[in-house]
């Protein structure tokens, strides 16, 4: 079933089961900011730093919500 199929007729669904629906499917999603090793608080400042740099340079290109968003879409 595609997607533009599966949205109406889950927003069909009563409160209670759209909230389970959301739930088990949010659970279901890896969380992106697992990192496979754990930093101390020192390490993951001086990763946000590099990367702040790194979009002040230009040398990447920061996304808004918006264009993250229809990114994951695709």
């Amino acid at each position: 079933m595609k997607i533009e199929e599966l949205v109406p007729e889950a927003l069909r669904l009563p409160t209670k089961d759209r909230v389970l629906l959301a739930a088990s499917l949010w659970d279901s999603i890896d969380d992106p900011y697992d990192l496979a090793v754990s930093l101390e608080d020192e390490e993951a400042i001086s990763l946000a730093l590099k990367r702040d740099e790194e979009i002040e340079s230009g040398k990447v290109l920061a996304l808004s919500h918006t264009q993250l968003m229809n990114r994951l879409r695709q």
